[in-house]
């Protein structure tokens, strides 16, 4: 039997995060939780670099393997299940032979595909890594004199609109990709991209105005958007994959469509809590 390392440290990572996340509720300490979901992207979104697109898809299809295969007793009638050649869309050797449908496309089109279409991809997470982490540093530690916060946020912006430019672009020849759920998926992740980018120009607007409530306000959604692309995609998506493996790209349609809104309204509500409490900053924008 193979055992992927890779596949074995992101879930051992999963497991240390939950427990911080208990930690973070009982104790009300979220500063190492929030951190290490940080290091954790980091941490996968390197691979990209290190390995290469196709390698590093491999790891990722490879997490999601493990539960598309429970339970599942005919692959065959699975209409979001598939096998790839020679097995090479995942790290599971012949421990899994079963694939998300999504993740054996999503291998395909980087692995076989174009250089330029890797070159967008890697464009796309090394960008949003930046931002990323970015963003905090300006959001919980800004410090320093405010053109010094005024110059990352620059930097931030202008990493975020080649980031987001790359992810557009790749989106845009999704039509023909069934297992993502076709010209759905393109438009799905235009929104995406949308709530990212319109949330962080919002933002930018309030500051010029020299709104400062607001700017704050939108750049709590703006972290949410960027926390429900990537997190909350991909945990959902974990859960509820082998939910809908009947049904063609139901799953992915709807973690595409629904993870950037809802972290944007899942941040809100941190948002208003954080406000309630410290009563030093407004709830809405006036």
């Amino acid at each position: 039997m193979t055992v992927p390392l890779g596949v074995m440290s992101v879930f051992v990572g999963l497991v240390i995060w939950a427990c911080l996340a208990v930690y973070a509720v009982l104790r009300g300490r979220f500063l190492p939780a929030l951190l290490f979901g940080i290091a954790l992207m980091l941490y996968l979104n390197l691979g990209y670099v290190i390995n290469g697109p196709a390698a590093a898809i491999a790891n990722f299809v490879g997490i999601y393997d493990v539960l598309i295969n429970l339970g599942l007793s005919d692959p065959v009638t699975a209409s979001a299940v598939a096998t790839c050649p020679d097995n090479s869309c995942s790290v599971w050797g012949e421990t899994y032979t079963s694939h998300p449908a999504w993740g054996v496309a999503f291998y395909d089109r980087f692995a076989n595909g174009p250089e330029m279409r890797s070159a967008l991809l890697l464009g796309h997470v090394v960008c949003n890594s930046i931002v990323f982490v970015l963003m905090h540093v300006q959001m919980f530690f800004p410090g320093g004199r405010a053109s010094n916060h005024a110059l990352v946020g620059r930097i931030s912006f202008a990493i975020l609109t080649v980031g987001v430019g790359c992810a557009t672009i790749l989106a845009a020849q999704h039509g023909s990709v069934g297992e993502y759920g076709g010209a759905l998926s393109t438009w799905g992740f235009f929104s995406m991209s949308m709530f990212v980018y319109a949330t962080a120009v919002l933002g930018v607007l309030a500051i010029r105005r020299r709104d400062a409530a607001g700017h704050r306000i939108w750049m709590w959604r703006f972290v949410g958007s960027m926390w429900g692309s990537f997190w909350l995609f991909r945990v959902l998506l974990f859960v509820i994959d082998p939910l809908f493996r009947d049904i063609e790209a139901l799953a992915i349609q709807i973690c595409i469509w629904g993870s950037a809104p809802a972290g944007i309204l899942i941040a809100e509500m941190i948002r208003r809590r954080v406000d309630a409490r410290s009563s030093t900053m407004p709830v809405a924008a006036e």
